[in-house]
């Protein structure tokens, strides 16, 4: 069977670059698929990686993508289509993200079997909180761009409430629920002897300046070394496109500190070692956009997780078990509460990492490819 799996691809650095790997990397392990990558153009020097048929035929905002995108299916001629995406995926702005959004139903019209990885819904995104100027009209090319995703072959969602709300609010589509699962083949037993020998790493990652921003932690973390003296803040990943320079505004208002580290755009070969340094990992979300990356990258390394209480992260306890502390959001002095308290009691970190190893196991990428 040969596949065309769509997806923003390494060494690109764009939204789902790495979730693009690891299906592509489960791929590529079962013989009887032929895998080509129908990658994103990018400005990295760096070569593609190596055992990976990649034809680059599409650039993040431009609104020839459809044309690309179908060209490149015609020339490969494939039996099934797999997008994995958001609905920024395409572009940071709208014109952009909608046009990129009808690939899939293009796709169907030229015959291959065509599948949809959807990461998010327009439904469940505080649009304000995201950085979105006109809410209102979002919402409406949202409804939009939704109805004709649905005329793929069929679409996958990360959570059950997802698929209620396409069910309940569309009514047609092959809507199917596969979790989003752990970024590795097998997880990791959680490296106890890295953590808290001596230093305490708090590990904040992410796309940062819209809902997911820093001074929450920021100014818990000034709390918190109060009473962890060795405690330290690692902060990771990059702007969100959104927020251009929000992270070097961070930066320079803070200014030199030994005791925070930004980390910058981590590579993923350096990530195993990112997560199993980290005492905790923090998730100091206003609102989602879906189900968490970070989340399930701390599951596969077995790191505990404190969140804000929002409800992605909280389906995520309840629905796939794994072990997270909630905090109100917003409230800056229960995060840093939260957070000592769970520095301060080694047992309950040891059990908060081992329950997330075990949840990660239950959802390795294998047995999502296999679902």
């Amino acid at each position: 069977m040969k596949i065309c799996l769509v997806t923003s691809f390494p060494p690109s650095r764009d939204a789902l670059n790495e979730y693009g790997f690891h299906i592509a990397s489960e791929l590529r392990r079962i013989p009887e698929i032929d895998l080509t990558i129908l990658g994103d153009d990018h400005s990295s020097t760096q070569p593609e990686l190596e055992g990976f048929k990649v034809v680059r035929c599409w650039k993040f905002n431009s609104l020839r993508n459809p044309w690309r995108v179908l060209e490149a299916v015609g020339r490969e001629r494939p039996d099934v289509v797999w997008f994995n995406l958001g609905f920024a995926s395409f572009g940071g702005t709208a014109l952009a993200a909608f046009t990129g959004i009808t690939i899939p139903s293009f796709t169907r019209m030229k015959g291959p079997y065509t599948h949809v990885t959807l990461h998010q819904l327009m439904e469940t995104v505080d649009l304000k909180d995201a950085g979105i100027r006109f809410p209102s009209l979002y919402r409406v090319g949202g409804f939009i761009a939704t109805q004709i995703l649905l005329f793929a072959d069929s679409v996958s969602v990360t959570m059950p409430a997802y698929r209620n709300v396409l069910i309940e609010k569309y009514g047609r589509g092959s809507v199917y629920v596969r979790r989003h699962g752990s970024f590795a083949s097998r997880p990791e037993y959680p490296d106890f002897a890295q953590r808290g020998n001596p230093e305490h790493r708090i590990l904040a990652f992410g796309k940062w300046g819209t809902y997911k921003r820093l001074e929450p932690i920021l100014q818990a973390f000034d709390m918190v070394i109060k009473e962890v003296p060795e405690a330290r803040l690692v902060i990771a990943g990059t702007d969100h496109p959104k927020t251009p320079g929000y992270l070097r505004s961070i930066q320079n208002k803070i200014g030199a500190r030994s005791d925070i580290h930004f980390a910058g755009y981590v590579e993923e070969e350096d990530i195993p070692q990112l997560f199993q340094r980290s005492s905790l990992t923090v998730l100091p979300y206003t609102s989602s956009a879906g189900s968490s990356g970070i989340a399930h990258l701390a599951s596969t390394y077995g790191v505990p997780i404190i969140s804000s209480d929002i409800a992605d992260c909280k389906r995520l306890a309840e629905e796939e078990g794994l072990a997270i502390d909630f905090f109100p959001a917003g409230d800056v002095s229960q995060l840093a509460r939260h957070v000592v308290d769970l520095l301060k009691h080694r047992d309950r970190q040891v059990e908060m990492a081992l329950q997330n190893m075990s949840a990660a196991l239950r959802m390795s990428m294998p047995e999502i490819i296999r679902e």
